[in-house]
């Protein structure tokens, strides 16, 4: 884990960028929007396993229970999941979590997630 202070001020923007095309960039992800214009929803062969809210600083993922809770008392930009099962999930403020960590964080998620399906759609994601 990333110290607290390793945030280059002023880069919030381009940290949630850079989080975005993570989310992006794995591997049969997909972004929907089921519940209208916005949150942003990335899914991987039909699981959620991230959340991004409509003015893009905020990120829900999923993550291990005991994991949760070591992350939202290290950072305060961490919190209980927003509207989602508290012990799973995280809200993520990008703007004050260092990039490293919420990269690692949204890495997690999907693998989470992608552990949870048949080995024969792991596979194909390989």
């Amino acid at each position: 884990m990333v110290d607290k202070g390793s945030r280059v001020p002023g880069s919030d923007r381009s940290a949630f960028g850079d989080a975005r095309m993570r989310l992006a960039s794995r591997p049969g992800s997909g972004e929907s929007y089921p519940f209208g214009p916005t949150p942003a929803v990335f899914k991987v062969a039909g699981k959620v396993f991230a959340i991004v809210n409509d003015a893009g600083q905020h990120i829900s993922l999923k993550g291990d229970p005991d994991d949760n809770v070591a992350l939202r008392q290290m950072y305060e930009g961490v919190t209980p999941g927003y509207h989602l099962n508290k012990k799973h999930w995280n809200t993520v403020d990008v703007a004050r979590v260092p990039l490293d960590e919420v990269l690692a964080m949204i890495d997690v998620s999907y693998e989470l997630v992608v552990h949870s399906l048949t080995k024969k759609l792991q596979a194909e994601l390989r």
